[in-house]
């Protein structure tokens, strides 16, 4: 019931002693997800939580423990190389939480990554969850997910969040729901996730949640028109940003006639993927369509 991270999935927390990595660890070790190391140079031999052994890199933690996906807790100018180093150690999913790393530093790391045959989703998000299978890597809250067959991919956190929450307090439940990041250079995008989800037997319905900027929604549009048989629906933040100013995430920008919401939105519904006006409208508009599955 899940996309990227199951109840198979051995974490690792790089930057677990600090003050973000020890309180989310804490709260995936809650929810049920294996978290089987910790990763903080020069802190090897600690156990965490007296649970957690933690380790001085990330190679002599997969070697001791077998973790096969991590979750970045590491400052922004660090940050790059703990991807690095965790895809050189051979995990095969990465998601780094971390904000502010500098755009410079993803150009190098993502190929790099992606070289080594990892996935890496972020940066700038806040995780994933998988609900039925106890996964939750990341910050996105355990309580308000409850499994189901709707699967969730946002460009922005606090807006999965609150989607997340019409849909379970109307009882509709989610396989994973995916924050993939804002910043103009991510490892996972709408396309990677929808094509995931499509495959995905226990997922019958797709939620997208997007921004003004880039082309990125426009790119998945003609994705889900071509290759997605199942029902899509989607909602675009920032429809009253003015032209030409960043609003919150660094890839929600528009520049001349590229990235207005006008522009997704049109695009959205030449592929017949429904159009969320406000959040709210999620319930709505999924009810029908799952009525039909």
């Amino acid at each position: 019931m899940s996309i990227f991270a199951d109840a198979g999935t051995r974490l690792l927390v790089q930057g677990i002693t600090g003050r973000e990595g020890s309180f989310h660890t804490r709260q995936m070790l809650e929810y049920g997800t294996q978290v089987v190391a910790g990763v903080t140079p020069g802190k090897g031999g600690q156990v965490f939580e007296e649970q957690v052994p933690v380790f001085n890199t990330v190679a002599e933690a997969v070697a001791e423990t077998g973790a096969n996906a991590s979750v970045v807790y590491v400052p922004p100018m660090a940050a790059a190389a703990s991807l690095i180093e965790a895809a050189d150690a051979g995990i095969g999913l990465i998601v780094c939480i971390t904000e502010g790393i500098p755009v410079m530093h993803m150009s190098r790391t993502v190929p790099f990554v992606r070289s080594r045959g990892a996935r890496l989703i972020g940066p700038n998000c806040p995780g994933l969850i998988s609900p039925g299978d106890k996964a939750k890597i990341g910050i996105i809250p355990g309580n308000i997910c409850i499994p189901g067959r709707v699967g969730l991919v946002s460009r922005s956190g606090t807006l999965t969040y609150e989607i997340v929450h019409h849909l379970t307090r109307n009882g509709i439940g989610q396989s994973t729901c995916v924050g993939i990041g804002g910043d103009p250079i991510i490892g996972t995008n709408f396309i990677d996730c929808l094509r995931a989800f499509q495959d995905d037997p226990e997922t019958d319905a797709i939620v997208m949640l997007c921004e003004i900027g880039g082309t990125d929604e426009q790119n998945a549009a003609a994705f889900v028109k071509a290759h997605v048989s199942k029902p899509v629906v989607g909602f675009i933040a920032g429809q009253t940003a003015p032209r030409g100013r960043r609003m919150g995430h660094a890839g929600a920008i528009i520049s001349g006639s590229s990235g207005t919401a006008e522009e997704k939105l049109a695009a959205f519904e030449a592929a017949g993927i429904g159009i969320m006006r406000r959040p709210a409208d999620v319930v709505g508009l999924l009810r029908p369509l799952l009525a039909h599955r």
